[in-house]
């Protein structure tokens, strides 16, 4: 837990000092891989703990986002960011009471159903009550509260991931994810817990998308309830290794610099990667990036050359012959 604290301190620091030396586009990029960094690390909390496969990034997002450009005119800063994430928490409690009884593709099908109704719903309350399409920001703090707010929100997940997963709560959502049904009977309240877990990664979600939608002028539901959002937290979160405490976030660094690199220049090669990467942690290295070490590398080392050593006997015809000699070799047995 030491080794976790001086990491996390020494990362906070490191961004904690980009703004004062870096241009303008790098603080940008760095928002974005904080914002994917709580993201990830909060869905992977929940989600990763508990193996329920939650699509519902996007909406508590969202949420945030509107009741932080709702409420910014009104409230001060802290106290807009708050709201966004109590009302995305409560969204996700009742979201919770009605899904969480469910496992596997009904509760990720569920959850993503639920994610395009509360868009609609905006959607549908914007055009008819309120007669507009959408949210013009007048109040907009500094760049540097901003990205020190993200930071915050951030380090606060992560901080958060650290802290609950040595307690008795964090090992309940372990326990649910390992077998439900037993641990009920060992005396969890896995309704309680699923439901708090869940809660909580909302309330990240919600506060980091009241912070990020400052960086839009204008806002309105398909940009902020984006389903790409959700789908990215959730690759990020599996590529780096959701069961792991650094995985969503070395991936959600690495991802968010390869979007900014392929995605204006050559989006589909970067949709094309994420997919590739997806199925190759999915088949051979299911911990996701965290869990690769040096014996892995070994292993594949090994593989790979017992692969390229069967390939050129194949090729050559060494393959043929040996096979045509053990099958003489086995006549003349015979024939004895």
């Amino acid at each position: 837990m030491t080794r976790d604290w001086l990491i996390l301190f020494g990362l906070a620091g490191w961004a904690l000092a980009l703004p004062f030396y870096a241009s303008e586009f790098v603080v940008s990029l760095a928002l974005t891989c904080l914002m994917y960094v709580a993201l990830s690390s909060s869905w992977a909390l929940f989600c990763g703990a508990t193996r329920y496969l939650s699509l519902a990034t996007a909406a508590f997002f969202g949420i945030g986002a509107y009741t932080g450009a709702l409420t910014l005119g009104d409230l001060s800063w802290p106290q807009a960011i708050l709201s966004g994430a109590a009302i995305a928490a409560g969204v996700a409690l009742v979201m919770g009471a009605l899904v969480l009884h469910l496992r596997g593709t009904y509760f990720a099908v569920l959850t993503f159903g639920m994610t395009e109704l509360i868009r609609h719903a905006i959607t549908y309350f914007e055009k008819r009550v309120t007669g507009t399409v959408g949210r013009v920001l007048t109040v907009i703090p500094e760049r540097d509260t901003i990205y020190l707010t993200v930071l915050a929100i951030a380090v606060a997940a992560v901080a958060t991931a650290i802290v609950v997963r040595r307690t008795r709560f964090g090992l309940a959502l372990v326990g649910i994810g390992a077998d439900e049904q037993r641990a009920q009977t060992l005396g969890v309240n896995t309704r309680w817990v699923k439901t708090m877990g869940f809660a909580l990664t909302a309330a990240f979600a919600g506060a980091m998308g009241a912070a990020m939608s400052v960086r839009w002028t204008y806002i309105d539901p398909p940009t902020v309830f984006n389903p790409f959002i959700g789908f990215q937290t959730v690759l990020i979160a599996l590529i780096g290794g959701a069961l792991t405490l650094w995985g969503p976030l070395i991936a959600a660094i690495v991802f968010s610099l390869a979007a900014e690199t392929l995605r204006l220049q050559a989006p589909q090669v970067y949709l094309m990667t994420l997919g590739v990467l997806l199925i190759l942690c999915v088949l051979y290295l299911p911990g996701g990036l965290a869990s690769v070490r040096t014996d892995t590398l070994r292993g594949w080392w090994r593989d790979a050359r017992a692969w390229w050593t069967e390939q050129r006997d194949e090729w050559s015809g060494e393959k043929a012959r040996r096979e045509a000699r053990e099958k003489q070799r086995e006549r003349e047995m015979h024939l004895v």
